[in-house]
């Protein structure tokens, strides 16, 4: 149960030009649309959580439980994901243009449509469940293949 609710959420992104949202349970919301540039969210969970086209530019999102997320169209341009929990979170049409992927984990996640120009993917997770920005699924895929 998150310890926050969208009106909250939206009183605090809109009180700062850099919110603070670190460690909060964001997990289950629904916070579409919302504009969270340069906020720290590092280690909120947002487990469950729907982000749909919500701008996450700038974000540092370090070690964030995303677990089932729904970020589709989201964009995380910028935005540092080290070590983020992205496990079956749906990234469809999301932008990840220069994000900072490094030792996330994006198992049986669907990145179809997503852009991961100039990402850092070193180190990251994912399995034969991952659905890739061309549709392609699995292991076989090298995900800087994706990052020129």
């Amino acid at each position: 149960m998150a310890e926050v609710t969208r009106k909250e959420v939206i009183t605090l992104i809109n009180s700062s030009d850099r919110p603070r949202l670190a460690g909060v349970d964001l997990s289950s919301i629904d916070l579409n649309r919302l504009d969270f540039e340069n906020a720290n969210l590092r280690g909120a969970n947002l487990r469950g959580v729907v982000m749909r086209e919500a701008i996450l530019r700038l974000t540092n999102m370090t070690g964030v439980v995303a677990v089932g997320a729904n970020l589709q169209f989201a964009d995380l341009s910028n935005a540092v994901l080290v070590m983020a929990d992205l496990t079956v979170a749906q990234l469809q049409g999301a932008r990840l243009s220069n994000a900072d992927l490094s030792n996330a984990n994006v198992s049986g996640a669907n990145l179809q449509n997503a852009n991961l120009r100039g990402a850092n993917v070193q180190g990251l997770r994912f399995d034969a469940g991952t659905v890739w920005p061309d549709g392609r699924r699995g292991t076989s895929v090298n995900p800087s293949t994706y990052t020129a």
